[in-house]
Order: C-alpha cells, then sequence, then structure tokens
C-alpha cells in the first residue's frame, strides 16, 4: 500500500482575539478612575482651601408646660 503524505493548514476568520481588547479595556477603566481619584477624592478640585469653618448657634423657645 502506498503511503501519502497529506498536510492539513487550518484557518481562522479572526473572531478569537478579543482579549486583547478587553485587556485594554480594563487597563483604560482602571486609568479613568485613578484619574478621577486624583481630582476629586484627594481635594485637588474644591479642596480644603475653600472650606470655611461655621459655627452655628441655633435658640429655640422654651414651650409653655403645665
Amino acid at each position: 500500500m502506498v503511503e501519502r503524505e497529506r498536510e492539513t493548514i487550518v484557518t481562522t476568520d479572526g473572531g478569537g482575539g478579543g482579549g486583547g481588547g478587553t485587556l485594554l479595556a480594563v487597563v483604560l477603566v482602571i486609568a479613568l478612575l485613578v484619574v478621577l481619584f486624583l481630582l476629586f477624592g484627594r481635594g485637588l478640585i474644591g479642596g480644603a482651601a475653600d472650606k470655611a469653618e461655621v459655627d452655628v448657634k441655633v435658640d429655640t423657645p422654651a414651650t409653655g408646660g403645665s
């Protein structure tokens, strides 16, 4: 019996490359969260320099009991 050499080429349509896009999206979300924390979380915008101490005293009238 004659043996024949056989070569199989497997091609894909490129549908399995979603891992790179997912990784990029995760990195962008983390970078966005870090930027938002630095801007708002640490008080760089509207920080401690804009805050004022206020003492409020409220005098209520005494109620007339029987």
